[in-house]
Order: structure tokens, then C-alpha cells, then sequence
């Protein structure tokens, strides 16, 4: 395990955002625990330390592949992108749920899109990966081209592998698999919690 995905643990541990338990998804679908990027609002700290890990991905990833603005869907993966764009000093856009009817109307909130350029796509996490796309579609529409989506964590559910089918690259800060085995090595959740949430990903 790197020195990244470890303070990424701890980050999402202690400030609250990796929950252990019963929870329902989105989806509908039972799961073993929860992820809520909000929580990271309560700790700067942690906040900064998640962003930080990021932000350093973004500049790697740009090195490589052009990259011309960053872009979320409203809610958990936008609470970051501010700061990812202040870190990185890249333009970025978050597309909202629903269209808006007043003011500046639309799904698109804060750059413009213009034909032709490269978005990476933000989030907090990749389950089945329909939601990547619900936010992808409106932008790939307007003529933006995403290849790359980076998420905080990849919950191992199929949504990476599923993504990448159609051509997209995803790159997740850690797996669920590795926050919990660095969260059971460093004594912070129990051989129980740890297993429980090892099988359920394996079903």
C-alpha cells in the first residue's frame, strides 16, 4: 500500500466519511458500509489531505493526457472540485441534476464548454458506474470529449471495468479493498468489520 492510499484511509475514517454497518445505495442495493464525502466538510484537515492526494493525481494524469478543465455532478464529488480547481489552476464545470429554469438556466454551471476540449470527470466514488454517465452525457452533448474519470474511491462493484468497456480510462485514489485492509493493519476497525465488508465485495 502507498503512503497516498494510507492517508486516504485515515482521511475518510476519521472524518467520519467511511461508515461501517447496514446502509442502503442509490440504487436501492443492501450495502456492508458507506462512503459520504461530505463529512470531509467537518474536518479541514482531512479535507485538505483528500484533496491534496487529488490534486497531485491530476497534475500526474496531465502530464500524460490533455486535460482543459475538470468537471463533477452536483453533490459529493462537486464539494471538492473547487479546491481541485484552485490546486491544479484548471477551469471546471459541475452539471447539475436536474436542468435549471431561472438565472443562468441549464445543466452546466460555471465555465462554458467549448467544442472540441478534454474534461476529466470528478467523483467521490465508482459503484456500478451509471451515475458517471448521468453526468458525462450532458457534457460528451455539448462536445466535450472525457476520457479520463478519476473518483476518490472504486468500491469494486463493477463500475471501473464497465466504464473502461466503453473506452473510458478510470482512476480511483484507493479500492474499498485496500482502505480496509490499512484500516484493519492500523487497529482502527475490527477483524469482523474488515471481513464482513471483504465478502460483501466479493459476491
Amino acid at each position: 500500500m502507498t503512503d497516498a492510499m494510507s492517508e486516504v484511509a485515515t482521511a475518510l475514517y476519521s472524518s467520519g466519511c467511511l461508515k461501517f454497518g447496514s446502509y442502503h445505495l442509490k440504487s436501492g442495493a443492501p450495502s456492508q458500509y458507506y462512503i459520504d464525502l461530505a463529512c470531509l466538510l467537518s474536518s479541514p484537515r482531512h479535507f485538505s489531505a483528500v484533496t491534496d492526494i487529488a490534486a497531485s493525481g491530476i497534475r500526474r494524469l496531465a502530464a500524460s493526457a490533455r486535460i482543459d478543465k475538470l468537471a463533477s455532478i452536483e453533490l459529493k464529488g462537486a464539494l471538492l472540485l473547487a479546491n481541485l480547481c484552485d490546486r491544479t489552476g484548471l477551469p471546471c464545470v459541475v452539471v447539475r441534476k436536474e436542468e435549471k429554469a431561472y438565472g443562468s438556466t441549464g445543466r452546466i454551471a460555471g465555465a462554458n464548454i467549448t467544442m472540441g476540449e478534454h474534461l476529466l470527470f470528478f467523483d467521490d466514488v465508482v459503484s456500478e458506474g451509471l451515475s458517471k454517465l448521468e453526468g458525462i452525457r450532458p457534457l460528451e452533448e455539448l462536445g466535450a470529449k472525457i476520457e479520463n474519470i478519476m473518483v476518490v474511491v472504486d468500491r469494486e462493484q463493477g463500475g471501473k471495468e464497465s466504464l473502461e468497456s466503453l473506452g473510458y480510462k478510470v482512476h480511483a485514489l484507493a479500492r474499498i479493498s485496500q482502505l480496509t485492509e490499512i484500516l484493519l493493519d492500523d487497529k482502527l476497525i475490527s477483524q469482523e468489520q474488515a471481513g464482513t465488508v471483504l465478502s460483501y465485495i466479493r459476491k
